[in-house]
């Protein structure tokens, strides 16, 4: 199956790409809307903040693709910053695509950024993490997102409270780890979600 990864001029997405092609995928790396709009699978994933990874999706017009898919029902996947670009406004700067309702907020840690592995807890019907409640996943970030409706937290982990790890809402799902850097555990998540877009 091809997978769209979006580029927005940040970040290495070679090491995505190739645990993509593990996970069973065909990805390509584009900046064509054509592209981005119409692949089984988007993927937005990278570093950064929301403002600069906007701007960069904006400048090529992959932001109005990706909002089209959404309202099409077709699926989209967002890593790290990418599933903080799902949501309204970030408090580092800069709005999001705004394809679900939130804000991004800055973690309330006595250490941050919030690198280095941690532990899922999963709830019940998670497709992207399916089989995977108890596993640990790696990070590396000083923000995270905050829904208004707390019912599309599917995974959350414990840094001086809770953090969200994932969401899914219909055809939008997101993981504030990385899969590419997560061993086994990210080779599943990835391997889930090429399943789940086949039927979103």
């Amino acid at each position: 199956m091809r997978v769209a990864v979006a580029d927005y001029g940040a970040g290495n997405l070679r090491s995505l790409c190739a645990a993509l092609v593990r996970a069973g995928a065909e990805p390509f790396v584009t900046t064509d809307p054509v592209e981005a709009r119409e692949a089984p699978l988007a993927v937005v994933a990278g570093v950064g903040h929301v403002a600069s990874a906007a701007a960069g999706l904006a400048r090529t017009g992959v932001d109005e693709a990706l909002r089209e898919r959404a309202a099409a029902g077709r699926p989209v996947l967002g890593i790290c910053v990418g599933m903080q670009l799902l949501f309204e406004q970030s408090d580092e700067g800069g709005a999001g695509l705004g394809l679900l309702r939130g804000r991004v907020r800055r973690l309330e840690a006595t250490r941050v950024p919030h690198m280095g592995w941690n532990t899922l807890a999963v709830r019940p019907g998670s497709r992207i993490l399916a089989g995977l409640e108890g596993a640990d996943v790696y990070f590396a970030h000083s923000y995270a997102v905050r829904p208004d409706d707390p019912g599309v937290t599917v995974a959350e982990v414990d840094h001086d409270g809770p953090v969200v790890a994932a969401v899914e809402s219909g055809a939008l799902a997101g993981v504030q780890f990385h899969p590419e850097r997560s061993g086994p555990t990210g080779a599943q998540v990835l391997a889930n979600a090429v399943r789940w877009s086949r039927s979103a």
